[in-house]
């Protein structure tokens, strides 16, 4: 190997090398929306830098070079310790065995099933057929401003068998930016094609609303979605919600505080909202824990970034110029910090202790509450990783099915970057899939864990 050739080689496998220190190690706030960047890209082209680090090796084998064949194997093996990590299953105590017993799997009708992901991990997803996707439809109406709230329906392809189920879909936000139609087409295309509506709901974010209009909104579009129930094939008794970040947050809220005159809006007074299933994609569970996890009572700033001068939304001024007309459509222009509670919530866990519970959606589990999915990753610099502990074990405590899968080294959004070849989005779509599906049949199995008590309350049975 000539000199310059071994430099280089040299050089990249050092590169190489410290990317891996984003896909094993946990960022700590406060951080930066570029950190947080690298570390979830660097997760999801983790296949890729396996194999860039096999070919690293390959490289110092024949050029003759130890040190470029060290560096190449070392990175290539944490890769794949990192890959490995993230496609293991739940633990048993929290698996879908011990939620729905040993014949869950076998409940699942067979014309779903075929359109599963085959492994957690399948290097490039397979290709769906088209869906039928009715964008920007009125679910209501706001009245007092004529604010319309729209939604997308993705229906199951032509020829496709509908299962009944809907997922109502809030998507992540800090409560503050995006959208609907923003980084999930690939995964509504996939529940469509197993015979699922998938209602992508664009409900009102802060400062046009505050936390109670946001749920309101997720409120009205269950009422909407089970109005039009028959128009769409869906079957009232298998409707879930959930979402990601603060849309899992108010997913969970509308789950379990259905009830809940404070929460309810008034003009759907009388009106079922219950849901058949809740899931929560790195969502938060307890208020106060997530102010105090992202060091808002120690600084200013939002882990997105603060809204500097010159960056408008924290955004630097590459990604604002890259994201075109998306940056405006987003939000990202707003003269707010994503993701900090103060503003919209009045003050701190100490000045406001009564809002932070009111909105914190571990307060209203009950008897009555549906199965919950809880995906979450273990190294998550957003949402925290305790309260959803404290809400398994809730659920579990009243005997609600309740599915928990922590994924390793794992950051906030992972589901949103390049699904295609990542890892731990391919890993959450495994457990959606079934657990949407699963819940198209919800009578309790003999071998479930445990009696149950008030089974009549529970929305779920048949």
């Amino acid at each position: 190997m000539t000199s310059f050739t071994e430099i280089l080689f040299i050089v990249t496998g050092t590169i190489h090398l410290a990317l891996v220190r984003f896909a094993l190690l946990r960022l700590h706030q406060p951080t930066t929306l570029f950190l947080w960047m690298i570390k979830v890209f660097v997760s999801a082209l983790s296949p890729l830098l396996f194999l860039i680090g096999l070919l690293i090796a390959v490289s110092g084998m024949f050029f003759h070079s130890p040190v470029v064949f060290v560096m190449g194997t070392i990175g290539a093996l944490l890769y794949l310790i990192h890959i490995y990590s993230i496609t293991r299953g739940p633990d048993v105590s929290t698996a879908f065995e011990q939620a729905f017993g040993k014949d869950w799997y076998n409940r699942i009708p067979p014309s779903v099933k075929a359109g599963f992901l085959p492994a957690r991990y399948v290097f490039r997803l397979p290709s769906s057929p088209e869906p039928q996707w009715q964008q920007n439809i009125v679910c209501h109406t706001i009245s007092t401003t004529g604010r319309a709230i729209l939604c997308d329906i993705w229906q199951p392809p032509k020829g496709v068998e509908k299962s009944g189920h809907a997922f109502i879909y809030l998507h992540g936000s800090a409560w503050t930016v995006l959208d609907k139609d923003y980084g999930t087409r690939k995964f509504f295309r996939h529940l469509a094609a197993e015979g699922h509506l998938v209602m992508d709901l664009a409900h009102r974010l802060f400062p046009e609303t505050d936390m109670k209009g946001m749920l309101e909104d997720a409120f009205h579009a269950i009422a909407w979605m089970k109005a039009h129930a028959a128009e769409y094939g869906v079957d009232l008794d298998k409707i879930t919600i959930g979402g990601g970040s603060s849309g899992a947050h108010i997913a969970l809220l509308a789950a379990y505080g259905h009830e809940q005159a404070q929460l309810r809006p008034a003009d759907l007074e009388g009106t079922d909202l219950r849901v058949s299933a809740v899931i929560s994609l790195y969502g938060q569970s307890d208020l106060s824990a997530t102010y105090y996890h992202t060091c808002q009572h120690l600084t200013s700033r939002s882990a997105l970034g603060k809204n500097k001068k010159g960056k408008e939304g924290g955004m630097p001024e590459w990604l604002r110029k890259g994201m075109g007309d998306s940056f405006h459509r987003l939000g990202f222009d707003k003269e707010v910090e994503p993701g900090m509670l103060a503003p919209m919530l009045g003050g701190s866990p100490e000045e406001k202790p009564e809002t932070y519970a009111q909105y914190s959606p571990l307060n209203y589990v009950n008897s009555s509450s549906p199965p919950t999915l809880i995906i979450h990753g273990r190294q998550d610099i957003l949402a925290p990783e305790e309260p959803m502990h404290r809400l398994r074990e809730k659920l579990e405590a009243l005997k609600i099915p309740v599915v928990m899968h922590l994924l390793p080294q794992t950051d906030h959004a992972f589901d949103l970057i390049l699904p295609v070849i990542s890892p731990s989005a391919q890993s959450a779509w495994y457990d959606v899939e079934r657990f949407l599906s699963l819940n198209i049949n919800r009578g309790v199995p003999a071998d479930f864990h445990g009696d149950r008590k008030d089974l009549g309350s529970q929305p779920f049975l048949l």
